[in-house]
């Protein structure tokens, strides 16, 4: 399975406090999230605020897409949303 993530912002969804980011999975544009808790309790964030979790985002961009990826793959390239139960589980 061939993932990719495009170098674009991530988007907030404020009526589900998430960001939400593409991946290319086999040539395929699929939409997949990570929840603001998960942003708080794995990477810092300091609030849900948009800028917060975007900053927090940006900074851990390569974790996040780490474990996108694994769940993709374990779903057969599937959406995915990161929840902070996924980075306890990696051991993050």
């Amino acid at each position: 399975m061939e993932i990719s993530f495009p170098r674009v912002a991530p988007q907030y969804d404020a009526e589900c406090y998430t960001l939400v980011f593409p991946v290319h999975v086999d040539g395929k544009r699929i939409q997949c999230g990570i929840t603001a808790e998960a942003l708080e309790d794995h990477f810092g964030a300091a609030s849900i605020r948009e800028t917060d979790l975007v900053s927090a985002f940006c900074e851990h961009r390569g974790a996040i897409e780490d474990a996108a990826a694994s769940m993709i793959e374990a779903t057969h390239g599937v959406p995915i949303l990161l929840h902070s139960g996924v980075f306890r589980v990696c051991g993050r």
